[in-house]
């Protein structure tokens, strides 16, 4: 099975975070899955490492990015235009622009998203949680 992981889960697995879900945490440590990072959440946490908004890193950022898909065995989850073309046809239930597109890209790909976000399920998508 494939899961793609929002920002939130992917920062509490890495930290070892109480506040990612046992299910979340088992299916993502499960070595036959297949976890995606998308660029979207890469692009994120380079915002708020760069603006120090809650993300305070011990190495360089690329370092850290990617040190932690190569440990992790995450796999990166490209934005492509099939994407953005399905951000722009979403309702705006969720008005994040980093959420809309792992919204849009679990839909084009279908594959659930592992979030605590409650506001996914407003979309036609599977939430893991």
């Amino acid at each position: 099975m494939s899961y793609l992981l929002d920002t939130a889960s992917f920062l509490w697995f890495i930290y070892d975070d109480r506040k990612l879900s046992i299910v979340a945490s088992s299916l993502i440590s499960d070595p036959d899955t297949t976890t995606y990072l998308s660029i979207v959440s890469i692009w994120e946490l380079a915002i708020k490492a760069n603006l120090g908004r809650g993300l305070v890193l011990h190495e360089p950022f690329p370092d850290f990015i990617d040190g932690e898909l190569r440990t992790n065995r995450f796999e990166l989850l490209e934005i492509n235009v099939a994407h953005l073309k399905r951000v722009h046809d979403l309702p705006l239930h969720h008005r994040d622009p980093f959420d809309r597109l792992l919204i849009a890209q679990s839909l084009v790909e279908n594959i659930p998203v592992i979030t605590s976000d409650a506001a996914f399920d407003q979309y036609a998508i599977q939430r893991i949680w």
